[in-house]
């Protein structure tokens, strides 16, 4: 089977940061292509001479073509893909009538439908996932297997592992991070950063579906796949006579 390395990032993703939304992003590609891949983004930072990490937080005037290069190489390039899920109204969230009371819960219900839409049996596949806290190891093997168990792999030998990785190991989780950031920005109705500004319109300007970060794609769609969750009402309760 050939063999997938997908890489993870997350933003907004506290319960209790006060923040509308939540946003969980992958991108994924063969992992033979891995070091050819990592040396163009190398030779992208090299050519603009961005020294550091590549980060949504980072951008600026003074970096906005580094940036602009960055993305136009990613939709040039077949063998890259990024899927994202946005949570809407995070504020609204009722844990307690859909989530066990857990909003952990409500996080690994995230990241298995933001995973399990892009594995294929005919693949193999290592997760990655940007390190946040010292509770990150438990939370990667329960994953681990609410994905195994959905595909009844329960060897292994399609869902390799699911392991942390620090972000300024891989040039890929970096690039998660600059597209789930540009994402955010576009629902949290931001706009103090003018570079920003043009970043998401050039992202917008590549996408092969209406141009909006603001709906869900089709399923189908493999390049830039979104999806956007908006939370559950609990039904009212009916009062008896």
């Amino acid at each position: 089977m050939e063999m997938y390395n997908v890489y993870c990032d997350e933003s907004c993703h506290l319960e209790n940061d006060r923040q509308p939304i939540m946003a969980l992003g992958a991108i994924w590609c063969p992992k033979e292509e891995l070091p050819r891949l990592s040396q163009e983004i190398l030779d992208i930072k090299n050519k603009h001479n961005a020294k550091g990490e590549l980060k949504w937080i980072k951008v600026s005037s003074s970096r906005k073509d580094f940036y602009f290069d960055l993305i136009n190489w990613f939709f040039a390039e077949p063998a890259m893909h990024f899927r994202a899920l946005v949570v809407l109204n995070k504020l609204s969230l009722d844990h307690k009538s859909f989530n066990q009371n857990s909003h952990d819960a409500f996080y690994y219900k995230m990241y298995f439908s933001l995973l399990n839409k892009l594995f294929s049996p005919e693949h193999k596949y290592d997760v990655y996932l940007d390190i946040k806290d010292t509770r990150s190891r438990l939370r990667n093997r329960k994953l681990k297997e609410i994905l195994c168990n959905n595909v009844y792999d329960f060897t292994g030998e399609m869902i390799g592992k699911i392991q942390n990785i620090r972000s300024h190991e891989s040039h890929l989780v970096q690039l998660t991070d600059l597209f789930l950031g540009a994402l955010t920005y576009k629902h949290r109705n931001l706009a103090g950063n003018a570079a920003k500004l043009e970043i998401i319109k050039l992202i917008e300007a590549k996408l092969k579906y209406p141009s909006t970060l603001m709906r869900s794609t089709s399923l189908r769609e493999e390049k830039f796949n979104l999806f956007l969750f908006s939370p559950q009402i609990p039904a009212p309760v009916q009062k008896r006579d």
